[in-house]
């Protein structure tokens, strides 16, 4: 399982997960933490200017548990809500597929 985030600039964390991982409420959270730490390394401009972070993830359960959530308003992310999961909707077809080749030739 491929795991990613990434903003208008493009790709800034992934992690891949070992055949028959699944994603926990403890794992998502840590993966937030990572990527927080990537925001900062990458995208520095982000903390310069106190710019907020918007995040856009779907309703699945590692995604609104208490944990998560907690951690989100520590780091003040906004979270954009997400209708019911709808394979029609998935962000990631209107622009990762694409760039996500070119990306990962170049990390």
């Amino acid at each position: 399982m491929l795991c990613i985030w990434w903003d208008q600039k493009g790709l800034v964390y992934y992690e891949l997960l070992k055949p028959g991982d699944s994603i926990t409420d403890d794992r998502y959270r840590l993966q937030l933490i990572r990527l927080s730490r990537a925001l900062r390394e990458k995208r520095p401009e982000y903390e310069q200017r106190h710019d907020k972070v918007i995040l856009l993830h779907d309703n699945a359960r590692p995604h609104v548990a208490k944990v998560v959530k907690t951690y989100l308003k520590m780091l003040k992310w906004d979270v954009l809500p997400h209708s019911p999961y709808s394979p029609d909707i998935a962000p990631s077809d209107y622009w990762l597929f694409r760039r996500m080749q070119y990306d990962l030739a170049n990390h």
